[in-house]
């Protein structure tokens, strides 16, 4: 760090992408500071709901399989360095019909990837998970490095990682504006301006407020918990997290956790919102029907009123993919932004790749794809 810094890297926003970014910085032996809007794992973003899936067998595609199996590997070490049960190995089940585009990607991903794995015909996957009522002709597929991910105990470790080597993190401090410099950038807070080499910005649904240019939409995240007829059947070694499309149904959910309910999500029904400060933490019981009907149909041995749910909200992009990368007219800023509400399993690496752009401003991994400019009007 040169004499007139404060740091090496500023990273703005401490939640999923931010508290991995610190924490990655941090173990690179990078000083760093960081600044959080809220307190420490809030559930006011996109890192909230208890538990979070995790899946190799990648429904988006097999692209993504290098950084999923970079990512797990993360996850491991921060659950084994922090001592808590972060990540819970239960696999994670497929179902669709054959020819659908997501399972035509799972079955890519584990061809490409030599993913372990099985598939289920129609009569095998009704024989072992009988949880789930199926529809003529769909198929299992069971993805075994999948499983469940606890999202607020994982930011709280990162961020206790981060600080255990050196990081200065500060919560409840809203970053005001980042002034980018040739040699770096200020960034701007109500307690002072701080000089550093290079900026992360992390921000999730708030980022667009900071690096006003990118192309993202607000959407609320609706995850909901359902009382099981015989809770037993929904135990993580009986229930696995599962993820399925049928009828333009996208449902997904994760077992018992804790010994009472199953968590359930349910995929772009809700209206984006106007910004972060739209967020509505209690929806109306019309507003779940969607996800209740779902439940009704698809998981008959719950009771298909939920007995809470939660509201969160994530950044979308057009075409679902992350927005990472530095900035071509601002270079000294980073960018993880627009993950689109399947980018939680993949906070480690995508800290990983947010600490090698800053530092060495390239980074193995290939985030070609996710270029944060590419839906910039042409010149």
């Amino acid at each position: 760090m040169s004499g007139n810094t404060d740091a090496d890297v500023a990273v703005v926003g401490l939640g999923a992408m931010g508290s991995m970014t610190a924490w990655q910085l941090a173990a690179s032996g990078a000083s760093v500071l960081g600044f959080e809007q809220y307190g420490i794992a809030h559930d006011r973003g996109a890192a909230g709901g208890e538990s979070r899936l995790f899946r190799m067998a990648y429904h988006e595609g097999p692209e993504y399989v290098p950084l999923l199996r970079r990512a797990r590997e993360l996850w491991l070490e921060l659950t084994r360095d922090s001592g808590r049960p972060l990540f819970t190995p239960t696999g994670c089940l497929s179902i669709g019909l054959p020819g659908l585009a997501p399972m035509e990607n799972v079955r890519r991903s584990v061809a490409e990837h030599g993913l372990e794995h099985e598939v289920l015909g129609a009569d095998e996957l009704a024989a072992r998970y009988p949880q789930h009522r199926l529809v003529d002709g769909e198929i299992g597929i069971v993805d075994a490095a999948g499983g469940m991910l606890r999202p607020e105990l994982s930011v709280l470790s990162a961020v206790e990682q981060a600080r255990a080597r050196g990081a200065r993190l500060h919560e409840r401090t809203p970053v005001r504006a980042i002034e980018p410099r040739d040699d770096g950038a200020t960034v701007v807070t109500d307690e002072g301006r701080y000089r550093v080499r290079r900026v992360v910005v992390a921000a999730g649904p708030w980022a667009s407020r900071l690096v006003p240019d990118l192309a993202i939409t607000v959407k609320p995240i609706v995850l909901t918990w359902f009382v099981p007829d015989t809770v037993q059947d929904y135990l993580p070694d009986r229930f696995p997290a599962f993820i399925r499309d049928t009828d333009g149904v996208h449902l997904f959910g994760c077992p018992v956790l804790d010994g009472v309910s199953v968590k359930c999500g349910f995929a772009d029904v809700w209206d984006p919102l106007d910004g972060p400060e739209s967020l509505t933490r209690d929806l109306p019981e019309p507003a779940l029907r969607p996800l209740t009907e779902a439940v009704r149909r698809f998981l008959p041995g719950l009771h298909p009123d939920p007995i809470r749910h939660g509201v969160y909200m994530d950044g979308y992009t057009a075409d679902r993919t992350a927005l990472v990368g530095a900035l071509p007219d601002a270079p000294s800023v980073v960018v993880l932004a627009g993950f689109s509400g399947h980018g939680f399993k993949l906070a480690p690496v995508f800290g990983r790749v947010a600490a090698d752009l800053a530092l060495d401003g390239g980074t193995p991994m290939d985030v070609a794809r996710m270029d944060p400019t590419r839906f910039a009007p042409a010149p």
